[in-house]
């Protein structure tokens, strides 16, 4: 029997080194596992960037996957988490024609029932922001695609944990034993 699949959110500190970005998504190759999602930025921690990969796996896939990753030198350490464990979201812009602004009123109610932002405004085209979650965001493409959407984006997944990951406190210790290793 085939364990259920389930979105989780894989958290990689690591330092930022030239190639990792090509392992690591060879490790999901290799296993044939699709990344949904993925960003990357400097974390909370000077010199030390964090990646944000989503999967869904099943929990046995999801524990290989972690292991694996934690192995290559530049990693610190690897977390993965559901999305009950997690506070989420994505931005989008939409490049919409200027025209629809002015001669379709229904547009400016789409925007403002979405929650979403004006950005800039052009006689050619105008830009939308969008905050939230990935059925908002995906909605207010919809809705904007009738109007003459000239472009669509969406980032990935920027997520932090409801519970303290403490890789802080990994760091220090990694650090500190690297210094009595000197």
């Amino acid at each position: 029997m085939e364990e259920e699949k389930i979105q989780y959110t894989i958290s990689i500190y690591s330092e930022n080194n030239v190639g990792l970005l090509n392992r690591v998504s060879a490790i999901f190759l290799k296993r044939h596992v699709n990344i949904m999602s993925f960003s990357t930025s400097q974390s909370e921690i000077k010199d030390v960037f964090r990646f944000v990969i989503v999967v869904s796996v099943s929990e046995i896939q999801i524990k290989k996957l972690v292991q694996q990753i934690e192995k290559q030198v530049d990693v610190i350490k690897a977390f993965y988490h559901t999305d009950k464990e997690t506070i989420f979201l994505e931005s989008a812009l939409y490049k919409v024609k200027s025209s629809s602004l002015f001669e379709e009123r229904q547009i400016q109610n789409i925007i403002k029932d979405s929650h979403a932002n004006i950005v800039t405004v052009s006689p050619e085209f105008f830009v939308i922001e969008k905050t939230g979650f990935r059925k908002d965001t995906e909605k207010l493409r919809e809705d904007l695609s009738k109007y003459g959407l000239l472009q669509f984006v969406r980032s990935g997944r920027i997520s932090v944990t409801k519970a303290p990951m403490g890789i802080s406190q990994i760091l220090n210790n990694f650090k500190n034993q690297n210094k009595k290793n000197e």
